[in-house]
């Protein structure tokens, strides 16, 4: 355990103070266990990525999810990419960048991304499963998972990230949140084994 240090960029510490700001403490709990969840798995499987852009990402990931930032018209996971775009303009990297953290968010969301093609985005994606449903917890020790639980709990993440999903899809029937309700998540989160 790297004793949970986030990159040591200023843009990576800027998009923690955007992360701190503007979420619920259990949604910036959420984003920094899909930071490490991610890392953790990239350990394990031995997968080369970009810290910084892997840690921006899992700090924005799910900032359309915040009514501020929520937009009428895209799905939550694009208006997360847009903002993110934004952010990193300001931290000024280069526009091929802000377009590969645009992309990582939003294949988030993607029921598979591929490693070879995205690692940023394939680690972002199994991650946030993990931490919503429970999808290969097992993958990680369980002295990992429990060290990262007690650093960033969850914070009745279950019923906070469902009523945001539950409040997408009725805005928004085409959007992967929509998809996602229809899929049974109130029931996969619920039996989420990390809330055992």
């Amino acid at each position: 355990m790297n004793d949970f240090l986030i990159p040591v960029t200023p843009a990576a510490t800027a998009a923690l103070e955007v992360a701190e700001a503007y979420q619920s403490p259990t949604l910036q709990s959420h984003s920094r266990r899909v930071y490490l969840w991610a890392t953790g798995l990239a350990a394990q499987e031995n997968i080369r990525y970009d810290d910084e852009l892997l840690f921006v990402a899992a700090m924005f990931h799910d900032l359309g999810l915040v009514p501020v930032f929520d937009s009428h018209t895209v799905s939550f996971e694009e208006a997360a990419g847009h903002l993110a775009r934004v952010f990193a303009a300001g931290a000024g990297w280069s526009p091929e960048r802000r377009e590969r953290l645009g992309e990582v968010i939003v294949r988030h969301m993607w029921p598979d991304v591929s490693v070879a093609e995205d690692p940023e985005g394939h680690l972002i994606s199994r991650a946030a499963a993990l931490d919503i449903v429970g999808k290969d917890f097992d993958e990680l020790s369980p002295e990992f998972r429990a060290d990262v639980l007690a650093k960033f709990p969850r914070l009745g993440l279950t019923d906070e990230f469902l009523a945001c999903f539950q409040a997408q899809a009725e805005r928004k029937p085409d959007s992967s949140a929509a998809r996602a309700i229809k899929s049974d998540l109130g029931n996969r989160i619920a039996a989420n084994p990390l809330d055992a």
